[in-house]
């Protein structure tokens, strides 16, 4: 199935909104802050931009509601209840095993930004992770690839300035073979990949988070 981001008038997936005839159809840029209290990491504070044609229907059906209005919320928590539902495309590891997330998000909000739609919410971890000696690595993307989900740079990724001297974040670029690529521009919009190519893994972004 593919991935449903947006949720209006039950569950608008992001699979029915074409950019083009190619994986990836829809874009969505990334900003992520780590969240920490007392020396131990609590989760993170994301920030997702959607390209122009992924807000379409969903800023129209905000209208001219003001921020913060009925509308808006009941449209938040459409596109939320469906993030939640894919584990909040992301997947968090230390030493080798899964992060478990929490259940519901600490925060969560929808917004517009001129013409494209920015949801921002709070990942909680289910249980905080300490961080001096420690290393994490995270990734966020929609394992069918139909949504490419990216930071455009490393700078879309900050620290609180209490981790400032202990801590540093990377980011790493993948570059799939193009065997892969091939296939991943071959796929039209109704096509999914073969579930156990993990398409949309291939193609994410992996932050590394490492703390002395």
């Amino acid at each position: 199935m593919r991935a449903k981001i947006i949720g209006i008038g039950g569950a608008l997936a992001l699979a029915n909104i074409t950019a083009a005839q190619a994986h990836p159809h829809s874009f969505i840029t990334l900003h992520t802050a780590i969240v920490a209290e007392n020396g131990q990491m609590t989760g993170l504070k994301m920030r997702w931009t959607m390209d122009e044609i992924t807000s379409a229907d969903l800023l129209y059906d905000a209208g001219n509601a003001a921020p913060g209005s009925p509308v808006w919320k009941k449209l938040a928590a459409e596109v939320m209840a469906n993030v939640l539902a894919q584990h909040y495309f992301t997947e968090f590891w230390h030493n080798g095993r899964k992060v478990k997330f929490a259940g519901s998000p600490m925060e969560y909000g929808l917004g517009r930004e001129e013409h494209q739609a920015v949801l921002s919410f709070v990942l909680p971890l289910a249980e905080p992770q300490p961080l001096a000696g420690q290393n994490y690595t995270f990734s966020t993307f929609d394992p069918t690839y139909y949504v490419d989900m990216y930071y455009e740079e490393a700078g879309a990724l900050t620290l609180p300035d209490a981790l400032q001297s202990a801590c540093s974040v990377t980011l790493h670029t993948p570059k799939p073979n193009a065997d892969i690529q091939a296939y991943a521009l071959a796929l039209d919009k109704e096509d999914a990949p073969q579930e156990d190519m993990e398409l949309g893994k291939q193609f994410a972004q992996q932050v590394t988070l490492t703390c002395r």
